[in-house]
């Protein structure tokens, strides 16, 4: 009996936002050729079907409150799986390069000298808000936006934000649900209490839920829609734009009227 292994390569694959249709078909392409996949919590399953049948499929975790493998144990299982089964595609949620530590993985395959290709998937941080009919610029609201991870390696809260609350830019945070209260106060220290503020649990899948509100009411608003992780959160004007919001607005300016 032969054992004709293959040359190891390495592919890191953004699987999109959550909707299985929203990856690329230069990704389908790689998961066609598959040998391993890798994946993370927040890729759509479905996707898997894309890889042969006789693919191994390796479930990674990776999401908030969920680290199944360390990021060290899942480096070290892309370059084993890629030295023993020939193509690892690792798939990941969003875009690799968005908080997805896909350079470290890139890195970490070049350190044994194993090919490594990306393929950018669609972020959360701007699809998600779109499908929303949310634009993260829109003439005369905003010119900018920043994106923010809401804790980092620490569990505190990026520092980055206090910086972004001065700005007028439309502000997208990724993994920042559990800090929303603090966040809501960063803002509301800036005079922005009355910014409109959108928070989008599972963006783009059937589990999808939308809570709109302004930063001074958007705390309570999450616990009403019963929101939770994984979910973005996007503070700005642009969020104005949005149809409940404009009901929001309406209510205010009655309750103004007297």
């Amino acid at each position: 009996m032969t054992n004709n292994i293959k040359e190891p390569q390495i592919t890191l694959v953004g699987a999109g936002p959550g909707d299985a249709d929203l990856i690329t078909v230069k990704a389908i392409k790689a998961l066609k050729t598959a040998d391993v996949v890798l994946y993370d919590a927040l890729v759509n399953e479905e996707l898997l079907n894309y890889a042969p049948e006789t693919s191994v499929k390796v479930y990674v975790g990776k999401r908030s409150g969920d680290h199944t493998y360390s990021q060290e144990a899942v480096n070290k299982l892309m370059v084993d799986y890629a030295t023993n089964y020939g193509h690892v595609v690792r798939l990941k949620g969003g875009d690799p390069f968005v908080f997805g530590r896909g350079f470290e993985e890139l890195d970490f395959a070049a350190s044994y000298n194993i090919p490594a290709t990306v393929i950018p998937g669609i972020s959360s941080s701007i699809a998600v808000a779109e499908l929303q009919n949310i634009p993260v610029t829109h003439r005369g609201l905003s010119e900018s936006f920043w994106v923010i991870t809401g804790t980092i390696s620490n569990g505190k809260i990026s520092p980055d934000l206090y910086d972004a609350a001065k700005s007028k830019a439309t502000i997208v945070v990724l993994m920042g649900i559990n800090k929303l209260a603090e966040i809501a106060e960063i803002f509301k220290s800036e005079g922005k209490s009355k910014l409109p503020v959108a928070v989008i649990q599972s963006g783009t899948t059937v589990d999808e839920k939308v809570a709109i509100a302004t930063v001074d009411t958007i705390v309570n608003a999450v616990k009403d829609q019963n929101i939770g992780s994984p979910a973005i959160i996007v503070l700005g004007e642009v969020v104005s734009l949005h149809p409940k919001f404009q009901l929001i607005k309406e209510i205010y300016d009655v309750v103004a009227k007297g």
